[in-house]
């Protein structure tokens, strides 16, 4: 089977589509994880809204900055190509 150019380039495409949407269901998910912690905390220390909204925070601003890093990975890797 021959493997075009036109193909290798949508497969590349659909690729990235598939990691953004990754990314998003992770910055979902954590956000909502840190959220349940913050809140449980929250609640047995009597101390709401704190632990909620700053694991909140820090779930978000962790994951772009993850994604961030693999963004520049990528970028890294297309100019060496």
């Amino acid at each position: 089977m021959m493997i075009t150019h036109h193909s290798m380039n949508l497969r590349s495409t659909l690729s990235q589509i598939l990691q953004i949407s990754v990314w998003g269901l992770v910055i979902v998910v954590s956000s909502f994880m840190f959220l349940y912690a913050g809140r449980w905390i929250d609640a047995k220390l009597n101390t709401e809204p704190s632990f909620m909204l700053g694991l909140f925070i820090l779930a978000v601003f962790l994951c772009i900055w993850r994604l961030y890093g693999e963004a520049r990975m990528f970028m890294k890797k297309m100019k060496k190509q």
